[in-house]
């Protein structure tokens, strides 16, 4: 599977497959996917805790690193999948509802070269 060859759609398949064979669905509750979002989010955490500068510009050029933070991505990815398949929530309409959400609230002239906190702040003074 390629990004620039796999619909979400498919992914959901897959991971209903996988669920389905071991018999997992009484663990894919909607509260507990969403716990477990946070849980392997916290996992890809750990890999940039206490890492700044060169010394995580080199973690990060390490194949074996890449790999190990690649599979925390999927894991979160698997979970996010899930709880949208099991919610009946289209990802690919959500997120394009949201990004256009995002264009206006944070037009270019407004937000270009500041951080997301600071432009939250210009938001909250109008």
């Amino acid at each position: 599977m390629k990004d620039d060859e796999t619909k979400i759609q498919e992914i959901k398949e897959v991971l209903r497959e996988f669920v389905k064979e071991r018999d997992w669905e009484q663990f894919h509750t909607e509260k507990d996917l969403a716990i477990a979002i946070s849980v392997e989010a916290a996992e890809i955490l750990e890999h940039f805790r206490f890492r700044n500068g060169e010394d995580l510009r080199e973690y990060l050029a390490n194949d074996s690193n890449k790999k190990e933070i690649a599979h925390e991505l999927a894991d979160v990815m698997a979970f996010l999948v899930r709880l949208a398949d099991k919610t009946g929530i289209d990802l690919s309409e959500s997120f394009k509802e949201k990004h256009e959400i995002n264009q206006s609230r944070f037009s270019v002239e407004e937000a270009k070269g500041k951080g997301w906190m600071d432009v939250k702040k210009k938001e909250k003074q109008k």
